[in-house]
């Protein structure tokens, strides 16, 4: 087994067929089917279920690939740090809950580096999917939170994919509306006080459940309730019909306009479980990149924080 068997079976998984993966790869079909069908002999596993409309992985190659991609990354990181291959085009991803400041590091970040010989990627994505995306190494990092009510299920789900969570910071929960919302105004809001405007919150997928909500209290009764999946479209959604949302009350105006505000929600009215622990999710016993430890550097800078 080779690291370059490696590098054509992640290819032609995400491809999805041997045709497009020899394209990628610049050699020929035949060759790239040979060095598979060797490299499946050697493991004594089928990788791929071959057939007219391409390849799919089995069970059994899905647990390989899982590693391999694991291999690889190390396999590139090292490359990156210590070896010399300008003609390589690194990749760098990150999946994360609907967060601005996530956003905000991620375009600083790009900023510093030549994007003819980087590939970058930003997920805003649901919960399930940072987690899996993570798992995958699909992304490198991942963004999201944990409270009381939450890390007992996201924990496990965490140690499960041979993950860890890394703190960043934490934070009470907060009313985010838009500035000409009747209750902008106010240095804070009870929870009694938002019953007659609709609740806007993030689909989660048909898995959905209150462990994998982005809004805190999501268990909480609400008498008005409209679902998104999309940041820009929330935003609209506020303005429109005197929406708002649950959040950790950090907000980037450079992104999102001066048109929104954070209010916090009144002491007597919170529950524990609202402290939120912002962190990043990465692979267990992996070393980050040069770009994933900028990356972090970037989100410490914007929340002020040391990393």
């Amino acid at each position: 087994m080779t690291l370059q068997q490696l590098y054509y079976a992640i290819t032609i998984s995400e491809s999805g067929s041997l045709n497009k993966a020899a394209e990628i790869l610049y050699i020929a079909q035949p060759s790239l089917t040979g060095s598979m069908q060797e490299l499946e002999k050697e493991l004594g596993i089928t990788i791929f279920n071959r057939g007219v409309r391409g390849v799919t992985l089995t069970a059994d190659g899905a647990e390989f690939l899982q590693h391999a991609k694991q291999l690889y990354s190390q396999y590139e990181m090292l490359t990156e740090k210590y070896g010399n291959s300008q003609n390589i085009k690194k990749k760098f991803g990150v999946s994360t809950q609907h967060y601005s400041f996530a956003v905000k590091a991620f375009v600083e970040l790009v900023k510093t580096f030549d994007t003819t010989r980087y590939e970058f990627a930003i997920r805003e994505t649901q919960t399930k999917d940072v987690i899996g995306d993570v798992a995958s190494l699909k992304s490198e990092i991942g963004i999201l939170y944990l409270s009381d009510f939450n890390r007992s299920a996201i924990g496990k789900l965490l140690r499960t994919a041979g993950l860890e969570f890394h703190r960043l910071i934490e934070c009470k929960a907060y009313v985010y509306l838009w500035s000409g919302h009747p209750l902008a105004g106010r240095k804070s809001i009870r929870f009694e006080e938002l019953a007659d405007y609709p609740c806007l919150s993030f689909e989660q997928g048909e898995t959905s459940s209150f462990y994998f909500a982005e809004e805190i209290l999501s268990t909480n009764e609400y008498t008005r309730t409209i679902k998104t999946n999309d940041r820009a479209t929330m935003l609209n959604l506020m303005i429109g019909l005197n929406g708002y949302t649950l959040c950790s009350g950090i907000i980037c105006e450079e992104l999102n306009g001066k048109d929104y505000t954070a209010v916090p929600f009144e002491s007597d009215s919170v529950e524990e479980s609202s402290v939120m622990e912002i962190g990043y999710i990465t692979k267990k016993n992996t070393i980050l990149s040069n770009i994933g430890s900028k990356y972090i550097e970037e989100i410490g800078k914007y929340l002020k924080i040391a990393i």
